[in-house]
């Protein structure tokens, strides 16, 4: 061990690209893109590093063009996951053993590969099995893993640095400890940097993990586990398991070694899994970690101070980039009816300019939806609003004929527990309640308590004192709160990104917070002239 003291390379963000016409970044992007539409390959389990092929096979298709077959992956089940964890276990020795900068330099490097060579790589499998556009995948798969990678390392040295005090004659000190056993990670579909950050986050602190990514990004969670690998991490810290959710879940959570769950996904399967482990608690070997970020049902909210053409962009990019498909999504939208017409003018004017198709076409703002589940679900919304007296404003068409395409939709109801007000729906559907003036403070409670959730929220306003008013009433309602700014887009080291109530348990990704969940602390004194005679002082006399 080197006798010094190292310190992680201050992280910035990384910077985005802009893939502008006849950029060489537009022209690598593109080639890659083509690659890869010209292929399809085969993507196996890793499981203490090797390559397993069980011929249980799934399929990763573009969303755009669901014909098209970009891979076929195998798929795990519990003989897999037992080996895994066995993998894991293996692995766990040498690993939590290892000094933290050792395991810091991995992710650094990791970090490091992804914003060079491998970034078209990643952007790409990004861009066609999830279908993202250009920029949604720029600043996902690329910049916020990139940060992801940067910046836990600098959190983790941050955490270590806080010691206990020591009084004279005595050196107390905290060690941050891998759990005993194997984390668990589950990521979503939607977010490439969220399936990075899910099983690195618990690594970096000396976990060993069994990754389960999304069904539908296989392809992109594929990509990571080979660029990890590329940048040194040992075999077995990582295990790789695509598969269902019920042929993987189920013996993970069943097994006595599983250790915590690292979780973002949907609120219903969170609290179903946070069942089953309060269920098996008797037969873990330690009380598990649960980390989870689940849904949103998140507002953008206007006083009548607010400006009409700030707060109707912030509507169309909140609510309708990356087809409405991130848990931070503006989904209801509260305007004052004095601000509804000059509003309701600059929402269809900018949703005219809106252009929808294949993530190829750079000139396209939306996508496709992930999968058929999700299309015929948002449909439902759709078709439900227009047999149940609410007014379809914009868009509303939805065709999954070649992809699962859906327009951007706007209703307007008059009534404020309309279903689309109420339950999360994932997808470009955007829901309008226009109040009167006058009921600002009744509006604000329908804002706060309408929904289970409490992930993200904006407010409009120009006027300062109204600001401070609605931050304070909305001070629970989200756990992410943006004020004349839209409601998604939080990076990492600026905005740590969480929700309480039914939207997780708020430990905020992308911060020392969310490091701490994965550590086991002990305490160690050091008495350097310890006692010699068990008597204390009062003894001495009567």
């Amino acid at each position: 061990m080197a006798n010094a003291r190292f310190h992680v390379p201050p992280p910035i963000n990384e910077p985005l690209r802009a893939y502008s016409p006849g950029s060489a970044e537009k022209a690598s992007l593109k080639a890659k893109l083509a690659a890869m539409m010209s292929e399809e390959i085969e993507i196996p389990l890793i499981i203490g590093g090797k390559e397993v092929r069980t011929g249980n096979l799934g399929t990763a298709v573009c969303p755009h063009d669901h014909a098209h077959v970009l891979a076929r992956y195998h798929q795990a089940g519990a003989s897999e996951v037992a080996a895994a964890a066995d993998a894991a276990k293996k692995a766990w020795a040498d690993w939590s053993e290892t000094p933290w900068e050792e395991r810091a330099a991995v992710f650094l490097r990791a970090a490091d590969l992804l914003a060079g060579p491998w970034r078209d790589h990643l952007n790409a499998a990004t861009m066609l099995n999830q279908s993202k556009n250009v920029f949604q995948a720029e600043i996902d798969s690329a910049a916020e893993l990139v940060d992801f990678w940067r910046f836990n390392p600098y959190f983790a040295e941050r955490m270590f640095e806080d010691q206990p005090i020591s009084p004279a004659g005595v050196w107390n000190r905290v060690e941050y400890r891998a759990l005993e056993g194997f984390v668990f990670a589950v990521s979503p579909f939607n977010f490439t940097s969220i399936g990075g950050n899910l099983p690195t986050a618990p690594a970096l602190l000396g976990n060993t993990v069994l990754w389960k990514p999304a069904s539908t990004a296989v392809l992109s969670g594929y990509v990571i586990a080979k660029l990890l690998e590329a940048a040194g991490l040992p075999p077995g810290v990582i295990n790789f398991l695509p598969g269902k959710a019920s042929q993987v879940g189920d013996p993970v959570l069943a097994h006595p070694d599983f250790a915590g769950l690292h979780f973002t996904g949907s609120t219903p399967v969170f609290q179903d899994m946070w069942k089953v482990i309060s269920h098996n608690l008797p037969r873990y070997k330690s009380y598990p970690r649960i980390v989870g970020e689940t849904g949103g049902k998140n507002f953008g909210f206007a006083h009548p101070s607010a400006n009409p053409t700030a707060y109707a962009t912030a509507l169309v990019r909140g609510a309708f980039e990356y087809q409405g498909q991130k848990c931070s999504a503006t989904s209801r939208a509260y305007v004052p009816r004095s601000l509804w017409p000059a509003v309701q003018a600059k929402l269809g004017e900018q949703l005219a300019a809106v252009k929808m198709g294949t993530p190829l076409d750079f000139r396209n703002f939306l996508c496709a939806v992930i999968d058929k589940p999700s299309f015929e679900r948002i449909k439902g919304y759709i078709d439900h609003a227009k047999s149940h007296g609410a007014e379809i404003l914009f868009g509303g068409g939805c065709d999954d004929s070649e992809g699962y395409f859906i327009e951007p939709t706007v209703i307007r109801t008059d009534d404020p527990h309309f279903r689309s007000m109420e339950e999360e729906i994932f997808g470009p559907v955007l829901t309008v309640h226009v109040y009167d003036d006058n009921k600002l403070e009744e509006t604000l409670d329908l804002a706060d308590t309408t929904s289970p959730y409490a992930l993200t929220g904006c407010i409009f306003a120009d006027d300062r004192a109204a600001i401070g008013h609605l931050s304070k009433r909305l001070r629970h309602a989200a756990g992410n709160f943006y004020i004349n700014d839209k409601s998604t887009g939080a990076v990492v080291g600026q905005q740590p990104f969480g929700g309480a109530r039914a939207s997780g348990t708020n430990d905020k990704a992308g911060s020392m917070a969310n490091l701490m969940r994965w550590t086991s602390l002990r305490a160690i004194k050091e008495n350097f002239v310890p006692p010699t005679d068990f008597r204390y002082p009062h003894m001495a006399e009567e």
